[in-house]
């Protein structure tokens, strides 16, 4: 099984994507990413990763594919990595388009099974 920690949820991902989650990984289960207020402290921050982690750790799981504000994510990469969890990201083909003095950005998100370095 394989968590799918983001804010694309992996019924939106293209069909050729998630079939190879599905084969590698039997199984994808969506989990919000939290949203992050920009005000939060260290300790807001860790708090999240401690609860997201402990749901996390209630299911058997081969790996997490996670993307999302960073400093959450980098700490709960730290954490999943230290708990022997293989953390996954994504690529993004990003489009970005200047219309009317603003930039306009259409991203494409790719599963390309890009593991994190580290232990595990």
């Amino acid at each position: 099984m394989m968590i799918n920690l983001s804010n694309h949820p992996s019924t939106a991902w293209e069909i050729k994507q998630y079939q190879n989650a599905v084969q590698e990984f039997h199984e994808v289960i969506d989990m919000m990413f939290p949203l992050i207020n920009p005000d939060a402290n260290v300790m807001d921050i860790d708090l999240l990763v401690e609860n997201y982690f402990a749901e996390i750790k209630k299911l058997v799981l081969q790996a997490v594919h996670i993307m999302g504000e960073l400093t959450f994510t980098f700490r709960m990469v730290t954490k999943l990595k230290n708990a022997g969890i293989t953390c996954i990201a994504s690529t993004t083909k990003r489009n970005v388009i200047e219309k009317n003095g603003a930039k306009v950005s259409r991203c494409k998100n790719r599963l390309k099974l890009t593991r994190q370095p580290g232990p595990n």
